[in-house]
């Protein structure tokens, strides 16, 4: 039996409210970096290149500040350390990818945005006590599959970044969702 999965985490306000300042910071970040990739995206220059490489970093470092959280509210961190290790390589790979241009690039990302989403889809079917996590739930599986169009876009002649930022806005807007979702059930605490 997987201990993730077995894990219950903490209902306290405490928790919700940690994640809730988290998920309004990765929204705030989402939100901005499409913004500023989407400007940039119409080739892989050093601008575009330092911005797919930040984004998995990024992950890397609120993935820590959970595990921090979670450690002390006794939520679920196992799914969070395998986080950490697959944003980390894939920081790493984007850079290698970013020098072989977009396809590889979108296979890189494809790759992370599958496994990631799993991850994602665990972690929030653990966290699903403290509230808000449906969206979580819910942008693990679009991850999922958004990551297999990736993968696939790599292959056709048009393969471009616009959808990157795309789907990082889309997926800072399921961060504010369970944001607002945890401040109604810090409120009801």
């Amino acid at each position: 039996m997987d201990t993730l999965a077995a894990t219950t985490p903490t209902t306290g306000a405490p928790a919700a409210a940690a994640l809730r300042k988290l998920y309004l910071v990765r929204f705030g970040f989402a939100a901005g970096w499409a913004a500023l990739l989407f400007a940039t995206a119409s080739s892989l220059g050093p601008l575009s290149a330092t911005l797919l490489v930040v984004y998995p970093l990024f992950d890397v470092a609120c993935a820590v500040v959970d595990v921090r959280s979670a450690k002390v509210s006794g939520g679920p961190v196992r799914g969070l350390y395998a986080n950490i290790a697959l944003s980390a390589a894939t920081g790493v790979g984007l850079a290698v990818a970013a020098a072989s241009g977009i396809p590889a690039v979108l296979r890189v990302w494809g790759v992370w945005a599958v496994t990631a989403g799993l991850v994602q889809l665990v972690v929030g079917f653990a966290r699903r006590r403290l509230g808000g996590q449906w969206a979580m739930i819910a942008s693990g599986a679009i991850s999922t599959l958004a990551g297999a169009s990736f993968f696939a876009q790599a292959g056709k002649d048009d393969a471009a970044l616009t959808s990157l930022a795309g789907y990082a806005f889309l997926g800072g807007v399921f961060f504010l969702i369970s944001a607002v979702r945890l401040g109604r059930a810090t409120q009801k605490a």
